[in-house]
């Protein structure tokens, strides 16, 4: 079993609005609270992170972790537009003091998918003036807490709108067949695998549409998970820039990088040329926007294969997670040999998991997670950190808290956590 050296990151990750809890200012929380909504179910207190960050921490401390990786959310820090929550920065001060009593390195990321409900109304991520408002935020938090890091990741998984805009147009396409079908007389509802009322669905559509004009002032309100255009991609790589400037010219100390969405792109036969295209779409056509960046936040978690006419099916007999991923941990090797190809400063896998009930697997994972890392720092690659998603059973954004990500098991009716093996065998990482 691998050891890493006492310099190398073994942490673990949350997202404020995933653990936080109450986040009532936020687009998310907004979203959560309408009839129309596509969330499961609301984040309510979510596993009050909020007020236990210091159990937490320590527990992440005691089983062997010495970095942390958490998001600070914007939509607490500026509840109103230009208006500055002096009461929540220190918060996130206490936070940044907590780890570091544990000897704990503190990783933060400034923006982790929600965003405070007053920016989507007046554009949100499609809107050019979006990129002043961050660096505005960005420097405020940088002028209140730079002094104390070392560590920030300015935007997660940028590239997440273009994956979402994939694959609603693929969606889009299936959609379009089953009604072509339906009108000449066959039943739609029989072409998806799944129990669906297609009837229901479009009228819902409208309804959301109406609704979200009545929370956003906009039908179709542009969310950071939203399908992004190629412009709204632009304006997030441009977010990154200016909070990059920020950073380096508040605290010229702090490393700075942002994190990625990236898949084990593999191809089939026939799929070569749409492998290429594949990562293109999801990695090196950022590469302009990142260079010069201290390091690049890494997050994978599965692989996709792709054949001549697109990602394919998972193959029969795989493993597959409670998200219908396949189980698949050689993809973080093959992910870190890719992106260090082609960018050249630090790699830190941000987040690598899975969502399972038995604990057992998880451990299965990220011990061969960790032997592809090993391999790829033997080999000489950059490699920094591994954070391990998630350090808590959290609010799996839509999904709700069916999804079992943690490291640490959260009875949400007391709020009491229970660590899992996992988090003990990932601490036992560390040399």
């Amino acid at each position: 079993m691998a050891k890493f050296s006492p310099e190398f990151f073994i942490g673990a990750a949350t997202a404020a609005h995933q653990v936080e809890g109450n986040n009532i200012h936020s687009d998310c929380w907004a979203m959560e609270q309408m009839k129309y909504t596509s969330y499961t179910e609301p984040s309510l207190d979510a596993v009050d992170h909020y007020n236990r960050y210091e159990e937490d921490i320590r527990l992440l401390a005691e089983a062997g972790l010495n970095a942390y990786r958490f998001s600070i959310e914007w939509a607490r820090i500026e509840p109103e537009e230009g208006k500055f929550d002096e009461d929540q920065i220190e918060h996130y001060r206490g936070v940044i003091r907590c780890c570091k009593e544990n000897g704990v390195e503190p990783l933060v990321t400034l923006h982790h998918f929600s965003s405070p409900k007053w920016l989507i109304c007046k554009g949100g991520w499609e809107s050019d003036e979006t990129v002043d408002l961050f660096a505005r935020y960005t420097r405020y938090v940088a002028e209140q807490l730079g002094k104390e890091l070392h560590y920030v990741c300015t935007i997660n998984e940028a590239n997440m709108g273009i994956q979402v805009a994939a694959i609603m147009e693929r969606y889009k396409r299936q959609m379009m067949a089953m009604a072509a079908r339906a009108e000449a007389g066959g039943a739609a509802e029989g072409q998806v695998q799944v129990g669906m009322n297609l009837q229901q669905m479009m009228e819902n559509q409208k309804l959301a549409a109406l609704e979200n004009q009545e929370v956003f002032g906009t039908p179709q309100p542009q969310n950071f998970t939203s399908a992004r255009t190629p412009h709204g991609d632009e304006i997030v790589q441009n977010a990154h820039r200016a909070a990059r400037a920020v950073l380096r010219e508040v605290c010229p100390w702090v490393k700075v990088g942002l994190s990625l969405s990236l898949h084990d792109i593999q191809a089939a036969e026939g799929g070569k040329e749409r492998a290429a295209k594949e990562w293109e779409d999801e990695f090196t056509h950022y590469l302009p926007a990142i260079e010069g960046d201290d390091f690049l936040g890494v997050q994978n978690y599965t692989r996709s294969i792709i054949g001549p006419d697109g990602i394919q099916p998972v193959p029969e007999g795989a493993e597959m997670t409670q998200m219908d991923y396949e189980f698949y941990p050689q993809a973080l090797e093959h992910v870190i040999r890719a992106a260090a190809k082609d960018f050249h400063g630090k790699l830190i896998v941000t987040e690598n998991g899975i969502a399972t009930a038995d604990d057992s697997r998880r451990v299965a994972f990220i011990d061969e997670a960790l032997a592809g890392v090993e391999r790829c720092l033997k080999d000489g690659l950059p490699v920094k950190g591994y954070f391990h998603w998630s350090l808590l059973d959290n609010f799996e954004w839509q999904k709700g808290y069916s999804m079992t990500f943690g490291l640490i098991a959260v009875d949400r009716a007391t709020q009491t956590r229970h660590p899992k093996e996992s988090l003990y065998f990932l601490g036992s990482r560390r040399s």
